[in-house]
């Protein structure tokens, strides 16, 4: 099958096995691959069961230590000797994690074969695969343990700080990067369900100082590396790029790129900002919003009303302990767990109610008064088909212009799935009012031309 791609007809969406998608998850911290100890396909397995149809995981050049990030149990985080990467391992001790350095000149053969089935796996069960190739380090304690580091690797590649390594300006270091592109690249190629992303916040230094620097030169280095190299093998596969945390407007896009990828997008201005240039636009990562699962669910809903293609909860409760995400975390600076996932799915069954090769958002269409605080979003193919989102507490009803028609309304309980009222509307067209069932903090309306 042809790989995910965008969608020819509305390219703000994906086109993925013969029907337009939007993709939706709560997974992981992002180690399924290089955390040795994680039973992946227990973790794919409830990722199925939710409905759900994509999961975001790093190649394992970028690991992270016990402690970073207060997360507890972090799955990028693995034990002594259970870090996979694309390099194996020497004979030589001495590595930063206790095991033996890393020879940059061979592949580790027992990573890319656990890299293969889990993109297998995950496309056995509907679920794409957004591969991040790199990070930067976000402390000195990130750059220690990394395969690159000559302090780490029997191939004298590496002899910088951690401000250097992505930024063309060792020969060494990206001729390792470039080959361990190539080769990830060429070995996933027959695979349909994955798409690529360069660089996890490559932007991070000018929020966080003691992070490492990512140039943009390297970025676009490594976006026609993989273009480069799939043009000599039979599938192409998206490329994704990580834009910024929050909005903003992309000035000079990659022409390379084809999904745009933002963290932490809420409000969803990024959609407005970038809706000219006709990519899908993705929350990519969410969290430090508490433990509660009401923003996270309201993001999601916001977000793909608002015209999203992704929306990538950051859900602790998988560990590698508990890969089937029942981890009862503590302090780990976002939500998760199966309660919030279920209202995930409910919102991964609504948008999958709509041929989405038509929808564009409608916001225009919503008139009359709303009480301070109350956000309203539309989605629609006028006359036939409206999907409405209304966040916050207090409006009675929704005014919206509609044509002429018979049209039949559900309020989804965006909570439980219910549908909490339903009536059917004879409209002469123009301004049409539906008193609002009750409900807290959020609530959803399907419209649809009977």
């Amino acid at each position: 099958m042809a790989p995910i791609t965008v969608h020819p007809e509305n390219p703000h969406y994906f086109l993925w096995r013969d029907r337009a998608a939007v993709l939706v998850t709560s997974g992981e911290h992002y180690g399924a691959v290089l955390n040795a100890d994680i039973d992946f396909s227990r973790y794919l397995d409830e990722l199925q069961r939710c409905g759900f149809n994509l999961t975001r995981t790093f190649s394992g050049v970028y690991r992270e230590v016990e402690g970073s990030f207060k997360i507890e149990r972090n799955p990028l985080a693995p034990a002594p000797g259970r870090h996979l990467c694309p390099w194996a391992r020497s004979d030589q001790s001495g590595a930063a994690d206790g095991g033996n350095k890393f020879d940059l000149s061979r592949w580790d053969e027992a990573y890319f074969a656990r890299l293969k089935d889990f993109v297998a796996e995950a496309g056995r069960r509907g679920i794409v695969v957004e591969l991040v190739l790199f990070c930067p380090f976000y402390g000195p304690e990130h750059w220690d343990v990394c395969p690159m580091n000559a302090a780490n690797n029997t191939s004298s590649v590496g002899g910088t700080d951690m401000d250097h390594v992505y930024t063309l300006e060792h020969d060494d270091l990206t001729g390792v990067e470039t080959a361990m592109v190539r080769k990830i690249v060429t070995e996933l190629n027959a695979f349909d369900n994955l798409y690529w992303e360069i660089c996890n916040e490559p932007y991070i230094k000018s929020i966080s100082p003691k992070t490492s620097a990512v140039s943009d030169g390297w970025q676009e280095h490594v976006a026609a590396t993989i273009a480069e190299t799939e043009s000599r093998l039979p599938a192409r596969h998206l490329i994704a790029q990580n834009i910024a945390n929050g909005s903003c407007r992309i000035e000079r896009p990659n022409p390379a790129v084809s999904v745009l990828n933002f963290h932490y997008s809420n409000p969803p201005d990024s959609l407005v900002l970038n809706r000219d240039l006709a990519r899908p636009v993705a929350f990519d990562e969410t969290g430090f919003r508490g433990r509660d699962d009401l923003p996270y669910r309201c993001d999601g809903w916001e977000f793909l009303i608002a015209g999203g293609a992704v929306y990538s909860h950051l859900d602790y409760s998988f560990t590698a302990s508990h890969p089937d995400g029942t981890y009862d975390f503590k302090a780990s600076p976002s939500g998760g767990g199966p309660r919030l996932r279920r209202q995930l799915s409910i919102l991964k069954e609504f948008i999958d109610g709509f041929d989405l090769t038509p929808m564009r958002p409608a916001n225009e269409i919503l008139i009359g008064h709303r009480p301070e605080g109350v956000t309203l979003r539309a989605l629609a193919v006028p006359g036939k088909a409206y999907a409405f989102y209304i966040r916050g507490d207090g409006l009675s009803r929704l005014v919206a212009v509609l044509p002429p028609g018979r049209y039949e309304a559900e309020w989804v309980n965006t909570a439980t799935g219910e549908v909490d009222a339903a009536e059917a509307l004879d409209h002469a067209g123009g301004a049409a009012a539906l008193a609002l069932p009750a409900y807290s903090d959020d609530v959803a309306l399907r419209v649809s031309r009977m």
